[in-house]
């Protein structure tokens, strides 16, 4: 009798680990998004500086450094997805 019991158990908790490394994954991956913004904001937030301290007619600094955030943004979460998946 103890069988048919142990076996619904089992069932049981697989469920429950395969609900958890969804929501794992899902954490992480928001975790990554909201480093991406804070990075091109910070980035952002250089180039805005640099023009009110030193003025040109095309707001560069902002225009470069923002760019340039945000391709280090992308190579971070590469990297990130990259290793995630060697882990997996």
């Amino acid at each position: 009798m103890n069988q048919p019991n142990q076996n619904n158990q089992n069932n049981k908790s697989k469920p429950d680990k395969d609900q958890k490394d969804k929501l794992n994954t899902y954490a992480r991956f928001s975790g990554i998004v909201v480093q991406m913004v804070v990075i091109i904001c910070v980035g952002t937030f250089i180039g805005l500086k640099l023009d009110e301290r030193f003025p040109n007619e095309n707001n560069l600094y902002t225009l470069f450094f923002t760019l340039g955030f945000v391709i280090a943004s992308i190579v971070f979460v590469i990297r990130r997805i990259i290793a995630a998946s060697k882990d997996s």
